[in-house]
């Protein structure tokens, strides 16, 4: 037992100190997890014997089911829904299009059978929710279009559809299978799946709403067990619990109940304690002595998927939306493969289906290549599409309820004449309640100190507390035209009849209303309608 927690303890100090150099090095994090895993597996340097596939499926997908639990949990609704259709579309017709096409190129160039074929293609057919949240989260890539949002929503909500064409493909590898009980297995996991999840999540709704505050501590507990129960349940009786799972997540997500905050970082920590452990554990089951003789089919394999069956779907499915050509090729790009489809592969091993072909290292070889190459490349690929959004903040695409903080940030330029300037800070008559967060100064962060001296250009960052909605606030809108009589007039000029402006958006600057700025026809004004204290401007 000691030894055992030696390792543990040794696996999860190393996994730390693996993300701090994945960072440096440009490699994704995960892709160090599954490094790791091979590193101590049958092939590596402990060479840990480790081959019971039933095992690692029970621990996949309890795994599997945190992922895309909080992966439906963690959807900014707001953010998501004005992409949510041809989110939709990509995650059930675009599965199905990747997984025929690929079956097309086994069949046809590499000579698998047919039934084979589909498998591979099922397997490999959904992205990975875990790699892209966690490229986009890690490198902090806000992306043009919403396509930060459009990519969280379908690699969230793709692998049930994986999962269910996997099935299909199993059962037909298993013999038997007639077109119409093919229609009826798919259509029990699909409808099975809803009707569960939307039953669940509504009864889970109930329950949370009438929790008493003061029961932080079993939180965890309740939450735990509705995502459990939501898998459970629908599989239990021939339903998709993937699809359960991750409609209860983002049902839950979307709906507000006491403690809800303090189970964010609850369920943020157990996700990615299960992404952890399930990429290790993938890698400590592989055999990297047989990766090399799989190679040759992994990388066509990986080139068909990632330069023409994964684009094609995506052309396909968003130009009807008329969607950027540079937005199509990053959201092509952005198609991982992960820990996912080595899970399904590992049913396939585990359903002893008569196999021509090693797919379950022919699929790890695949995930290698696309997380190592495609998700190293991407925030590459997305500065020469010119796809980053610096209004954006990436983390705003997701539920994490940074819209929720108190804290908020304030922007003061330091001008030539400005009255602090030359001045250390802790001689800087700062309002109430503020404090000084971060000096850029030249493109530099410098963390303030009570004798950091402002300089002209700096720009000072002041934290306050938000605005607590105590009191009504009436905000409106007005856009100058150049016959307004507001236009070329300086504020301290205008008449605003009891009303004051609060900001001044000029093209795509924003402008602090001093009385002496002089507006201008196609400025926007924001107006509080009610007055407040003190002067107009």
């Amino acid at each position: 037992m000691t030894l055992l927690l030696l390792f543990i303890a040794t696996i999860l100090l190393l996994s730390v100190l693996l993300s701090k150099l994945s960072t440096h090095v440009g490699i994704p994090v995960l892709l160090a997890f599954l490094f790791l895993g091979m590193l101590f597996g049958s092939d590596g340097l402990a060479q840990i014997s480790f081959e019971n596939y039933d095992f690692a499926n029970q621990i996949s997908t309890v795994a599997l089911l945190s992922i895309i639990f909080y992966g439906g949990f963690g959807t900014n609704w707001k953010a998501a829904r004005r992409v949510a259709l041809p989110s939709i579309l990509l995650s059930t017709l675009g599965v199905l299009l990747t997984a025929g096409l690929t079956a097309l190129f086994c069949a046809l160039v590499l000579r698998f059978p047919w039934q084979e074929s589909f498998l591979l293609g099922a397997v490999l057919s959904s992205t990975d929710a875990a790699s892209v949240f966690s490229i986009l989260r890690s490198k902090r890539l806000s992306l043009r279009f919403h396509t930060a949002s459009m990519l969280e929503l379908e690699s969230g909500s793709n692998d049930p559809f994986s999962y269910t064409l996997t099935c299909l493909a199993l059962a037909l590898l298993g013999g038997g299978l007639t077109p119409g009980m093919a229609f009826r297995l798919a259509a029990g996991q699909i409808l099975f799946g809803l009707a569960c999840g939307a039953g669940l999540a509504a009864l889970s709704v109930w329950f949370l709403r009438r929790l008493p505050r003061g029961t932080s501590g079993y939180g965890p507990l309740v939450i735990v067990g509705i995502a459990l129960f939501s898998y459970a349940l629908p599989t239990a009786i021939g339903g998709n619990g993937y699809l359960s799972a991750y409609l209860v997540g983002i049902i839950l997500g979307g709906e507000k109940w006491p403690e809800k905050k303090e189970l964010v970082h609850f369920l943020d920590g157990v996700t990615s304690l299960m992404q952890l452990t399930l990429f290790f554990l993938l890698g400590l089951l592989s055999f990297p002595s047989r990766l090399p003789a799989v190679l040759p089919t992994a990388l066509a394999v990986t080139l068909f998927l990632t330069l023409l069956a994964r684009p094609a779907a995506v052309a396909l499915l968003l130009a009807p939306f008329r969607a950027p050509f540079r937005q199509q090729m990053l959201v092509a790009w952005s198609g991982l493969r992960g820990a996912t489809s080595i899970v399904f592969a590992i049913l396939a091993v585990m359903d002893q289906a008569s196999l021509s072909r090693d797919l379950f290292h022919i699929v790890f070889c695949v995930v290698l290549l696309s997380i190592g190459v495609q998700g190293t490349l991407l925030p590459w690929c997305a500065k020469r599409l010119d796809m980053i959004d610096d209004r954006e903040d990436v983390l705003k695409t997701f539920s994490d309820y940074s819209e929720d903080t108190p804290i908020q940030f304030i922007q003061l330029s330091i001008g030539a004449e400005h009255p602090w300037k030359g001045i250390p800070l802790r001689e800087a008559p700062l309002p109430p309640d503020t404090r000084a967060a971060m000096v850029l100064r030249q493109g530099e962060r410098i963390l303030p100190r009570g004798d950091t001296a402002l300089e002209s250009g700096d720009i000072l960052v002041l934290s306050a507390l938000a605005y607590a909605e105590t009191a009504q606030l009436s905000l409106s809108e007005v856009i100058l035209s150049p016959e307004h009589d507001w236009t070329g007039q300086p504020i301290s000029a205008v008449d605003w009849g009891g009303s004051s402006v609060l900001l001044v958006l000029r093209g795509e600057e924003t402008l602090i209303p001093t009385g002496d700025l002089v507006l201008q026809a196609g400025d926007l004004l924001v107006l509080a309608d009610d007055p407040l204290p003190g002067p107009s401007f």
